[in-house]
């Protein structure tokens, strides 16, 4: 990725307003689609209304969608710091072995003393040597053991103290890990405890509310295909009219002079970075068209299943660009664009807490992993509302 397209993480502006969380099974259809109103009072004998149920399925997912970005980042979180606990470790081991071979070398000078008489004094050494020759050969010897032990004391003590803060650094990091581990037990827990409650609430309706859910969910369709094509059109519009303003820019500029050739004009430079950029882009889609069918997985990064973000990271990585793992810092990783400006292959965020992505394809439509129980699909952008939609992302 061209390190001028990257910036500083920070919040996007956003394109339409704040979201409101999908359905497991009908997502939250708008206002008008709903013969009865969120907050219509529960039936006589108690039990919620289907409007509540809707609403509650849907708060459900979405925070369990909220939970499983951050289980991605813990997950990761975990995985850097247990590479560098068994670097340290690793460390930690290599500096004990030489820690232990100083050890021997300085037993072997001891050894080397006791043999040599080092503690008898030098005139009773004399004497008790075989010849003066013995003793004159001793001395030298232990003029350089005792050279070389103070060398091998020096790199001891030196050893000894940095094996000792390496311990204590490979200690703290094997806190930090069992933290991180933690964080993600209870990320994993959350997901499944929001998952486990929409399903009870889901398995509790009646034949009759399904399928007055499944007519709101195709109401709903309906709606987020007519807002797709009419942003289709809108797009097709505008790229018509820059057309139109390039090709009359061209006519009206001069000749240049055969002598004096012209330089590229910022439209030309413009032509090569979209062509470029579309270039990577296709080879994204073409990942992710293949992932179609394949079911969302919490937490998955392929090959066989993906999360929202899981499928945008892998569908880049086959065009050659490197983006983070989760929605939270993918949200960062390039250029914000105007949803009328999108081009295929760009990054659509959704939800005002940047919980969902999906990888723009045209036409108001886009290809992503959409929640549990559902699969890698083409779907239109507006699939929750125009205030679902948080931002866009050029990230190559």
């Amino acid at each position: 990725m061209a390190s001028q397209h990257r910036k500083p993480r920070s919040p996007v502006t956003r394109v339409a307003g704040i979201r409101t969380p999908a359905l497991a099974t009908a997502a939250l259809a708008s206002v008008a689609l709903l013969s009865q109103t969120a907050q219509a009072a529960p039936s006589a004998d108690g039990k919620p209304s289907l409007e509540e149920v809707e609403k509650k399925v849907g708060d459900l997912y979405r925070q369990a969608e909220s939970a499983t970005e951050k289980y991605n980042a813990a997950k990761e979180k975990t995985a850097q710091q247990r590479t560098r606990v068994d670097g340290l470790l690793d460390d930690v081991a290599r500096r004990t072995e030489k820690l232990n071979e100083a050890r021997e070398e300085l037993g072997s000078f001891a050894a080397a003393q006791y043999r040599t008489g080092a503690s008898t004094p030098d005139t009773a050494t004399f004497l008790l040597a075989d010849t003066p020759q013995d003793y004159f050969d001793q001395t030298q010897l232990m003029d350089r053991l005792t050279s070389r032990q103070k060398e091998s004391v020096d790199a001891y003590v030196t050893e000894q103290s940095a094996t000792m803060k390496k311990r204590q650094e490979a200690s703290r990091s094997l806190q930090t890990l069992t933290t991180s581990q933690n964080d993600l037990k209870t990320a994993k827990a959350t997901v499944q405890k929001k998952l486990s409650d929409a399903r009870v609430l889901l398995s509790q309706l009646t034949a009759q509310e399904k399928a007055r859910l499944a007519e709101i969910e195709k109401r709903r369709q309906q709606e987020a295909a007519r807002k797709a094509a009419e942003l289709a059109r809108q797009q097709a519009a505008e790229r018509a009219a820059q057309e139109e303003s390039a090709g009359s820019a061209g006519s009206d500029t001069p000749s240049s002079s055969p002598s004096a050739p012209s330089a590229p004009s910022s439209s030309a430079s413009s032509s090569t970075a979209d062509a470029s950029y579309g270039t990577k882009a296709g080879k994204a889609l073409s990942f992710a068209r293949a992932q179609i069918g394949k079911p969302y997985v919490w937490g998955a990064t392929g090959p066989d299943s993906y999360d929202c973000s899981g499928l945008t990271q892998a569908a880049w990585k086959a065009a050659g660009v490197s983006l983070p793992r989760t929605t939270y810092d993918q949200v960062g990783a390039g250029t914000t664009v105007s949803l009328a400006d999108a081009l295929p292959g760009d990054l659509i965020f959704f939800y005002d807490d940047v919980t969902h992505v999906g990888l723009y394809i045209g036409n108001g439509m886009m290809i992503h992993a959409p929640k549990p129980g559902a699969y890698v699909r083409e779907e239109s952008v507006f699939y929750d509302g125009e205030s679902a939609i948080h931002s866009v992302v050029r990230p190559a």
